[in-house]
């Protein structure tokens, strides 16, 4: 099995003023600093990016944006390029949030060019995957995940899918406070690695597949810990430094 390094990404969504995300790093940078065994990005929102890709110069902290178009410039009022977020120092973007696909009508077709222009960047895209409580209830998992990853997948060079982020995320366990049993998140996760496996079967094994929805420090040991969970994208619990800070701990500690 390859070595995929866990990571856990902090996503501040509409969230924190240039000074409170300073008074974040000011905090957590220093205590994460020891931490070898496992990657961390930070997503803030556009107006607090070069802060924080400053604050984080020197440590091994990532930075991503919260969402990317898919051109490089042009009339998109509103928009922010991929070659934008390059010069600004990150080193990746979510696409395709819940929160973007059922809030704001972001489809598969718009995810199909983002996901490419992103990665052609030279940007890691974490594209978030995930059916609704709906969708789940109906035994709809698996089709939901299966035609969202082929349909936003299908212009990505097979030899370059190990080189995206995918981040499960149920949408009913998304700042509700419910998260997905172990045994959900296990087999949802599986099932997502399986259909990267039918378009690639050595990029199945080279990406990262992450879990979100509600992960807390209370919960995550134990999420994170589930063969095939490569890492979170955390939510709230990102919010706050040392909640933050402790679910980075976890995932560093290893099994116990």
């Amino acid at each position: 099995m390859p070595d995929r390094r866990p990571l856990i990404a902090a996503n501040w969504k509409m969230h924190k003023t240039r000074a409170e995300a300073g008074e974040f790093l000011d905090d957590f940078l220093p205590k994460a600093g020891g931490l070898a065994g496992v990657d961390i990005a930070i997503c803030p929102p556009f107006t607090a990016l070069a802060t924080v890709s400053e604050g984080c110069e020197g440590s091994e902290v990532l930075v991503a944006a919260q969402n990317v178009h898919a051109e490089d410039s042009g009339a998109f009022t509103g928009e922010v390029s991929p070659p934008m977020l390059v010069e600004i120092g990150a080193w990746g973007a979510i696409v395709g949030h819940s929160e973007r696909r059922h809030v704001f009508g972001e489809t598969d077709d718009d995810l199909a060019r983002k996901v490419p222009a992103t990665l052609g960047a030279g940007l890691v895209p974490i594209l978030c995957v995930g059916e609704t409580e709906a969708e789940r209830d109906a035994g709809r998992t698996e089709e939901v995940v299966r035609r969202q990853l082929e349909a936003d997948l299908a212009s990505v060079p097979p030899d370059a899918l190990g080189g995206i982020v995918i981040a499960y995320e149920p949408v009913w366990a998304i700042g509700t406070g419910r998260t997905a049993t172990v045994e959900q998140a296990g087999e949802a996760i599986a099932f997502t690695r399986s259909v990267v496996g039918e378009i690639d079967a050595g990029a199945a094994q080279a990406v990262r597949i992450l879990y979100g929805g509600s992960v807390k420090p209370a919960n995550a040991s134990e999420l994170l810990m589930v063969e095939g969970i490569d890492g979170a994208l955390v939510g709230g619990a990102s919010l706050d430094p040392g909640e933050f800070l402790a679910i980075c701990e976890a995932v560093d500690r290893g099994p116990t």
